[in-house]
């Protein structure tokens, strides 16, 4: 079971890597973005529906972003994000010190441009969950020292 488990999870990242480099080789790289985060978006909102359909509605949006850190990100990436923090005013980071989607290529300091690539796909998994348990966000990704990551998340308030 064990041996099994650790296969799933260098089979997710493979794919994830290959994916990234496939589209980054036969596509316009301006275009592979919003692909990479658009293709994120619909696994997000899909596992989000999946994960909640059996459990009780959220108190309020900080309930759902320690959801996002606890439960979803340990179902798909088998860690929690490391550290939350909020503003209070509609912005929320969630921290995670060793991305799983930026361990495969974090050996080497010249891959440390290339990391936007990896992380689309991860910024469109947490705006996708998010929508949909109902909050309309902006997510962005910053890599400073890999595999270290900080996901800005800023929600989108409907005047």
């Amino acid at each position: 079971l064990h041996v099994a488990k650790m296969a799933d999870e260098a089979l997710f990242e493979f794919l994830h890597m290959e994916v990234v480099s496939y589209l980054f080789k036969a596509a316009d790289e301006e275009k592979c973005i919003p692909i990479l985060e658009n293709m994120g978006y619909r696994v997000g909102h899909s596992l989000a529906e999946r994960f909640t359909k059996d459990s009780s509605r959220f108190k309020d949006e900080l309930d759902i972003m320690k959801f996002i850190c606890k439960d979803f990100w340990t179902s798909v990436y088998k860690k929690q994000v490391d550290n939350l923090r909020t503003n209070h005013q509609g912005v929320y980071v969630l921290q995670d010190n060793r991305c799983r989607v930026l361990t495969q290529i974090s050996a080497s300091k010249q891959y440390l441009e290339a990391a936007p690539n990896y992380l689309a796909f991860p910024c469109g998994l947490i705006r996708g969950a998010l929508a949909n348990l109902g909050i309309s966000c902006i997510v962005t990704a910053e890599v400073q020292n890999m595999p270290a990551c900080k996901f800005q998340i800023m929600i989108q308030r409907s005047q």
